[in-house]
């Protein structure tokens, strides 16, 4: 099998000065990539800034012989990033958004500044780094796009509705870019990774995190954004060697005349076989999932 390889290919890493976002820049730089290792430098929870992680990473790659420029804008200034990336390397060929902070508190404690910092850095700052990369690539008719999502966002987790809500949004962002790329030769992807990082020091065992490696999860991130990988729209969970696709599965669900007034009594009376998973579909896009809802005006 041919080595997965990304020489001549500029990559932007958000959040890369620690963690996930470390590991994804240095996976690439040793496989060729020209990276920018963005990182604002604030805390988990979106306090503060430095310098000191990006520019360590991009220390760490040019040690090895690699090629890596540092930068420190916070990703809601996403046209800047990618501005760097222009500036040092002349084009944009991968954005991986992994950026994230948490600010995690039960529902009825939650303050307006909890639920806006973690929207603005999760969903507005990938928003606005793609948004500003998106151009370049569709000229070229060439871009791979790669979003971190989370289980919590899939199947929800106590104390983070922010986070839940951030993270299942940047799935849905995914996978319209998948479908307006797709003729330009831009694919978008989404995972779902669990690995030791600072947002996960505080849910987790140490034990626990020192197994879970963030150099388990980049090896997929780097198969997601190579050139030869053409998929598109997906949703991978990612972590300690294991990596599972997940897609949408829905009842057969039950069908009733549209002749006569629905009730909530009749809808009782089919709860058990509306909610059946023994049988199931796995709608692909928005028009299977609305087909067998409108072959339902034959009913009558």
């Amino acid at each position: 099998m041919s080595e997965v390889r990304f020489d001549d290919r500029v990559v932007i890493v958000t959040g890369a000065g620690n963690g996930l976002g470390k590991s994804h820049a240095l996976a690439f730089a040793k496989r060729g990539a020209k990276v920018v290792v963005n990182d604002l430098g604030g805390s988990a929870h979106g306090e503060g800034a430095s310098t000191t992680a990006a520019q360590t990473v991009v220390n760490e790659i040019k040690a090895m012989g690699g090629e890596a420029v540092a930068n420190y804008d916070s990703v809601t200034d996403g046209d800047k990033i990618v501005q760097c990336a222009l500036d040092n390397f002349g084009k944009i060929d991968v954005v991986v958004n992994n950026a994230g902070i948490l600010r995690d508190v039960s529902f009825h404690k939650m303050t307006d500044a909890d639920w806006d910092l973690v929207y603005n850095v999760h969903v507005k700052g990938a928003y606005k780094v793609t948004h500003a990369a998106w151009p370049h690539m569709r000229d070229k008719q060439y871009g791979r796009v790669i979003f971190t999502a989370s289980a919590a966002g899939i199947y929800g987790n106590f104390g983070q509705a922010n986070y839940s809500m951030a993270k299942l949004a940047l799935h849905g962002f995914s996978q319209t870019l998948a479908l307006e790329g797709k003729k330009y030769n831009i694919t978008s992807n989404t995972i779902a990774p669990i690995a030791g990082s600072r947002l996960t020091a505080t849910i987790m065992p140490p034990q626990i995190l020192e197994q879970l490696k963030p150099e388990f999860v980049s090896p997929l991130v780097l198969k997601l954004a190579s050139e030869g990988h053409t998929e598109t729209s997906g949703l991978y969970e990612v972590g300690a060697g294991w990596i599972g696709k997940l897609r949408w599965n829905r009842t057969l669900g039950h069908g009733f005349p549209i002749s006569a007034e629905l009730t909530p009594e009749q809808i009782n009376e089919k709860w058990s076989v509306i909610t059946d998973f023994s049988k199931s579909s796995h709608p692909g896009s928005g028009q299977e999932a609305l087909m067998q809802i409108m072959q339902n005006l034959q009913n009558k």
